[in-house]
């Protein structure tokens, strides 16, 4: 407990309840506040000055230091430009993911140790384990709020220096300790979706960024059925916001993406939520990370596939089909499985890895 591990402290109540847990403990605890956007430092994106108002009076209250470091550049050149590079290419990116792996358990552990931390500690909702030598992540207590999906990416080293307080503390019992403690972060209204989108219209943020490319909207006949404002603001298996509708000789059926025609920007949709265009049982991914380095692990085994955070699991095998290629065959039909999304691979409860979703 003498050796000093440094909690990132986000001013909401997750990362403060994990503060005080810890304190409770006994570590030799000290807190970084971490800013990672400064394009839009206002109400509607991240608001950086209101997140580190909450994270002070957390570690006032637990007399613990704290630390505020500015990562925007590293988030800016490691994140947001492969964010936008890869929705250029018609894909569907997770940043969040990319947040995990590059600046939350890289760029911020590195820090840690320049001020003289053995180990970092985060507010996530996961649960380390050591098996036979190697770490895994495990599915934690409170499995509605299961994060192991964004923390697919983690590795061995980075495994053995992280601390998740939150394990087995469910989210219900952390509300109730902030409210009991009286922290501020109680009544903060909880971040959901992309920090430097946050309540935005993604369609006006990205514009921002990426040029509109109109184009033709076609059925699975080749039919010219509408236009595009830019397929960029879509994604394989959306509904909402295609602007297609009440066209003659056609079911009074909704109509959903189900391919992007990058090369020729033509957007390709089908009628209704089970068509058979949004199901596929063989999946195709890339740049496979596998949590402790060992393919035997996860290839040519009955495994469990994941497409989307908390979304159903899938029976699957996975083969090596060259290099850098993959293929999970799943035992049943996948809906909507979108270029550019994670697929992550569980053993039991066990997080053994993932990797990026192709085009076939």
């Amino acid at each position: 407990m003498n050796n000093k591990v440094i909690i990132g402290l986000s001013g909401g109540v997750d990362s403060t309840i994990s503060m005080m847990l810890l304190k409770n403990k006994g570590y030799n605890l000290e807190a970084l506040f971490m800013k990672n956007w400064d394009e839009d430092d206002s109400q509607e994106g991240c608001n950086a000055e209101e997140d580190l108002k909450y994270a002070r009076d957390a570690c006032n209250q637990l007399n613990i230091k704290l630390h505020t470091a500015n990562f925007s550049d590293e988030y800016w050149n490691n994140i947001f430009l492969e964010f936008i590079d890869s929705y250029k290419k018609g894909f569907t990116p997770n940043p969040d993911i990319l947040c995990n792996k590059y600046i939350k358990f890289k760029v911020f552990l590195d820090h840690a140790i320049t001020l003289g931390a053995s180990k970092i500690a985060t507010g996530h909702y996961a649960k380390i384990v050591k098996i036979k030598n190697s770490f895994y992540l495990r599915v934690p207590k409170d499995n509605k709020k299961d994060q192991t999906y964004f923390l697919h990416t983690l590795d061995q080293d980075q495994l053995s220096n992280i601390i998740f307080p939150l394990a087995d503390v469910t989210k219900d019992e952390v509300k109730m300790l902030a409210k009991k403690n009286q922290f501020m972060s109680y009544s903060k209204k909880e971040s959901m979706g992309i920090c430097f989108i946050g309540n935005k219209k993604f369609k006006n943020f990205i514009s921002n960024y990426i040029d509109n490319k109109p184009g033709n909207i076609s059925d699975s006949s080749n039919n010219i059925i509408g236009k595009h404002k830019g397929m960029f603001y879509t994604t394989i298996g959306q509904r909402e916001g295609i602007g297609v509708g009440g066209i003659k000789n056609k079911q009074n059926l909704p109509w959903y993406v189900y391919k992007k025609d990058i090369k020729n920007n033509i957007l390709y949709v089908c009628q209704g939520n089970d068509n058979q265009l949004l199901f596929k049982q063989k999946i195709f991914f890339k740049d496979l990370q596998i949590i402790t380095q060992k393919d035997s692990d996860i290839l040519n085994k009955k495994i469990i596939c994941q497409i989307r955070h908390l979304g159903k699991k899938y029976l699957c095998s996975i083969k090596k089909i060259k290099n850098n290629l993959y293929c999970a065959n799943t035992n049943s039909k996948v809906r909507a499985p979108a270029p550019g999304q994670s697929i992550v691979f569980f053993d039991g409860d066990l997080c053994m890895g993932g990797g990026i979703i192709i085009d076939d």
